[in-house]
């Protein structure tokens, strides 16, 4: 069966960037059809922030762009300044929602919102805006005829009709949200080309594996250090810093992960993982003089308790012992006996603990992928593709991959707004050619 809707705007993919290219080209003007092959919308938002959704980055919108890479900044200024994160939030509380930022700038529904008040929210624009929702319509194949969009291909063998096409397939990350990579493999097909993926926002898995009863155990803010090792710097000191972040470190039973692990994780994957070594630094607002005259304050004034009673100031206890066994000092010893060269590596350790070399940082366990459509095949003003007439690209499609913080959610939110927009005008435009 062909379904015709070339007098509307199709998007394919129900998620962040689709869900805000199908609003805002329905609010242009245009009939709207969203397409999304899973039973429900964003399924991938309600997993975002373990479902308390970061929504989006507080402060000035070029402050926010600053925070990707120098390329894709570039790239993301014109569309970050059409549709800012101050737009987005607006949007949230202008159906009821209230949200609230993070000292560090991160931006929540305010409890008991989560993801899905976010997700509901976004749904009731579309209602309004009245956009039409197939799900459970897996899109299989775009068609492109003379260089210019013709439609899609649904898993059912049913084709839609249309002249703009709005893809906001999403990448490969947590496939069973339904992004399983379609997109690429769609634009590739289409003749655009596709930067290699990276993971990036992924946990790393560490050898030696953490002993079981570590994962779970969150270490609050601290300072994840990912340096190259030193073999493979060619040295026998400290190799060549990668990557450091500063946030929440938590173990898994397969290494680590939180947002220390997914701030450093982009660098780990570009180098060779197996070459990278990873550390942490207990204490980052402690020099290692300071935190070394404190212990010998403390040891003067505690003489005849463990020293791991000091540690455990700064260290959940599971992890006291294991800090000690890295240091080579006895978990046993009393202030009053503890020599000079043990108090030296225990503050070493709490500045600098080895956790491992890293032995993978897995793709599909990243909460975003980097690479993906080449950003100079793609108008940054208007998300056309530069390949392919009436196709427009946006989201995690693109070779875009910010930090940890809400800033993907806002390079989603701020790219399908464009993207929606534009089709509109271009449908509008050539229905009404004399407007």
């Amino acid at each position: 069966m062909v379904h015709d809707f070339n007098n509307a705007v199709v998007v394919i993919g129900g998620g962040a960037a689709g869900m805000l290219a199908a609003y805002r080209a329905a609010v242009c003007g245009a009939p709207t059809l969203l397409l999304e092959k899973k039973n429900r919308l964003g399924t991938k938002i309600l997993i975002s922030g373990g479902g308390k959704c970061n929504v989006t980055h507080a402060g000035p919108i070029d402050e926010v762009r600053a925070r990707f890479r120098v390329n894709e900044g570039r790239f993301l200024r014109p569309s970050f300044f059409r549709f800012t994160n101050e737009d987005f939030v607006d949007l949230l509380t202008a159906k009821g929602m209230q949200v609230y930022t993070r000292p560090d700038g991160r931006i929540f529904p305010v409890p008991p919102g989560d993801a899905k008040d976010v997700v509901e929210v976004l749904e009731a624009h579309l209602r309004d805006a009245g956009v039409r929702v197939w799900l459970d319509a897996p899109v299989v194949s775009v068609d492109v005829e003379d260089g210019a969009v013709a439609g899609v291909t649904l898993e059912n063998g049913d084709t839609v009709a249309t002249r703009r096409l709005i893809v906001a397939a999403g990448g490969s990350s947590y496939p069973a949200t339904g992004t399983t990579g379609d997109g690429w493999r769609w634009m590739a097909q289409a003749g655009h080309t596709l930067v290699p993926l990276r993971a990036a926002l992924a946990p790393l898995y560490l050898e030696p594996t953490p002993p079981a009863d570590w994962s779970g155990v969150a270490l609050r803010d601290c300072l994840l250090r990912a340096r190259r090792a030193a073999v493979a710097d060619g040295g026998g000191g400290p190799g060549k810093e990668l990557m450091r972040w500063r946030g929440d470190l938590l173990w898994t039973h397969k290494g680590v992960s939180g947002p220390t692990a997914l701030g450093v994780s982009r660098e780990v994957a570009e180098a060779i993982p197996e070459s990278s070594v990873v550390e942490v630094d207990v204490l980052p607002d402690e020099p290692f003089e300071r935190l070394t005259a404190r212990l010998v304050d403390w040891c003067r004034a505690h003489p005849r308790r463990a020293v791991t009673d000091f540690v455990e100031e700064a260290l959940p206890n599971r992890l006291v012992r294991p800090l000690f066994e890295a240091a080579g000092a006895d978990p046993a010893t009393r202030g009053a006996y503890l020599s000079q060269r043990d108090r030296n590596r225990l503050v070493q350790a709490l500045k600098g603990w080895a956790l491992g070399r890293v032995r993978h940082v897995p793709l599909e366990r990243g909460e975003v992928v980097a690479g993906g459509v080449s950003l100079d095949e793609v108008d940054p003003q208007t998300m056309r593709s530069r390949k392919v007439r009436g196709l427009y690209l946006c989201g995690e499609v693109l070779d875009i991959a910010g930090p940890v913080g809400g800033y993907n959610l806002q390079a989603a939110w701020s790219t399908g707004y464009v993207a929606g927009e534009t089709a509109a005008a271009d449908l509008m435009k050539e229905e009404n050619p004399s407007a």
